[in-house]
């Protein structure tokens, strides 16, 4: 069994908050997590709404609450009866002594309704596929970089396995997961995107020349993307421009959260067709990013670009502290003169560059050079 990094954070506040809800993408471990948090508790339900069975034993859901006092209930995919929400506040108020441990895959329908119905009772956690020091004792970094980190990915015996679950994957989120989320649209649309998307990895996102290449409206490019985004599939990277009177871009950059979902549409299926691939680097940039931002998950994340090219590709924010994260695919990395530039423009308190070397050293004028295995075990 895995250990996920999360867990340790949601077991600090699991006897404080009446609600926890654990959202993420299908598929990364949201049931396996709330069986886990429950595994050595003595009153505990846990029904699946995907389940008819389920949904049954809680259709008259005053009764059942009232016959599960005192428990802990756990409601998985609870975005499918969105009427719970309304049924669940009277009851957390009048039953403190019950908790609910709730998750789901859609992000607008989950953290609306139950925002609105449990606002100040209820806490969010995203559980992302596998990060690296979940899984780095199991698993090369090379077979994580190509296959990514799906828990049944990488569980695959092998990485031709991995690749036939990720196709399945793919054609199970298009045809199924987007109507049970309630989302209707055609899959062919999303897919044709999705795929066009994959070639624009890692860059700065132009919702019209999409739009042009599809032969939709740029707002229907946006509608599209937006549900990849509320979907866990996709992440919209901001540009950072507080404070700096400069001109700026200012359209977010484009990223896929998972590497294996992003070779899969790209028919990438060994690592020596992504080494000769151009998708590479941004590829790479993916793995970074998404474990990076685990890590300073209370932190803003940002990329930063002016508009004569200076830029950073990651940086990371919380009160006064302004750290500047650099990307690099080469063993001998180096960064050109925009990147200082950048530095200056941002204020940056630390600098780094990320890159498979085998261990930190100091580059230039206090910017290090760090892989990224011993920049997450860095303290912050």
């Amino acid at each position: 069994m895995f250990k996920r990094l999360i867990q340790k954070d949601i077991e600090e506040q699991q006897d404080n908050i009446p609600v926890i809800a654990i959202v993420g993408a299908r598929q990364v471990g949201k049931s396996t997590l709330a069986k886990q948090l429950i595994s050595d508790k003595k009153k505990v339900v846990f029904l699946d709404m995907e389940l008819s069975s389920d949904r049954a034993v809680i259709k008259e859901t005053e009764s059942f609450l009232k016959l599960n006092k005192g428990k802990i209930i756990c409601i998985d995919e609870i975005q499918i009866m969105p009427s719970l929400f309304t049924e669940l506040r009277p009851f957390i108020d009048n039953n403190p002594d019950t908790k609910f441990i709730i998750s789901g895959s859609s992000s607008p329908t989950l953290t609306q309704q139950s925002s609105e119905s449990l606002a100040g009772r209820i806490y969010y956690y995203e559980l992302t596929p596998f990060l690296w020091q979940e899984i780095k004792d199991r698993i090369s970094m090379q077979r994580y970089r190509l296959i990514g980190g799906m828990p049944l990915s990488i569980l695959a015996k092998t990485n031709k396995n991995a690749f036939v679950w990720l196709k399945n994957y793919i054609k199970t989120f298009l045809e199924r997961d987007l109507r049970t989320f309630g989302f209707e649209i055609a899959p062919n649309n999303i897919r044709r995107l999705w795929m066009m998307l994959a070639h624009f990895n890692g860059q700065i996102l132009n919702y019209s020349q999409l739009g042009n290449s599809m032969g939709v409206s740029h707002t229907t490019v946006k509608h599209y993307i937006d549900i990849l985004q509320n979907t866990f599939m996709i992440r919209l990277l901001e540009p950072y421009h507080l404070n700096i009177k400069k001109r700026l871009i200012k359209s977010p950059k484009i990223y896929f959260r998972d590497t294996g979902v992003l070779h899969t549409l790209l028919k990438i299926e060994t690592f020596d067709e992504l080494f000769t691939h151009p998708i590479y680097g941004s590829s790479w940039e993916v793995t970074v990013i998404e474990n990076i931002i685990f890590k300073y998950r209370d932190w803003n994340h940002y990329y930063y670009r002016s508009s004569n090219g200076n830029e950073i590709d990651l940086v990371l924010t919380k009160g006064t502290k302004v750290i500047a994260i650099e990307i690099k695919t080469s063993t001998t990395p180096n960064v050109t003169k925009g990147f200082w530039i950048a530095l200056s423009d941002i204020k940056a308190t630390e600098s780094y560059i990320i890159a498979p070397v085998k261990m930190p050293y100091l580059y230039k004028n206090d910017t290090y050079v760090y892989p990224i295995e011993e920049f997450l075990e860095k303290n912050v």
